[in-house]
């Protein structure tokens, strides 16, 4: 029997790539990386703790890719191990409005508590924390 582990990365269709690295440092803290894949093409990524996120640009997507690759598409749950209080406090510092929470919901490995925003595309972040 085979199994998986974890998520190293995922991707996400922007409609501006610049704009998107600048959201996500400022308002999660992520690093913003240049690389060079195997093509010897230039990509950007956003890393934080153990993962990273590919940057694809909408219309320029790096093959190969979703089948129908979109800005706004995506939710996606981010773990924190900072008090949600402290994220509240450090969005609205940022201009960054929260849409919902903190509420309680389920994670992968039971209850978490969450709150959610929108980046610039529109894509649905949802930060949570277990305990």
């Amino acid at each position: 029997m085979v199994g998986l582990r974890s998520i190293d990365h995922f991707v996400l269709t922007v409609r501006d790539v610049t704009e998107t690295v600048a959201f996500y440092g400022k308002a999660l803290g992520m690093v913003a990386e240049q690389f060079t894949p195997a093509d010897g093409s230039s990509r950007w990524a956003l890393k934080f703790g153990h993962c990273k996120i590919n940057l694809h640009a909408e219309g320029a997507e790096f093959k190969p890719h979703a089948q129908q690759p979109v800005s706004g598409s995506a939710d996606v749950c981010l773990l924190t191990d900072d008090p949600l209080a402290a994220w509240q406090a450090h969005l609205a510092a940022q201009g960054v409005a929260i849409e919902q929470g903190p509420i309680a919901r389920t994670g992968a490995r039971g209850p978490i508590q969450s709150i959610y925003i929108r980046d610039p595309d529109g894509n649905l972040i949802e930060i949570s924390t277990y305990g």
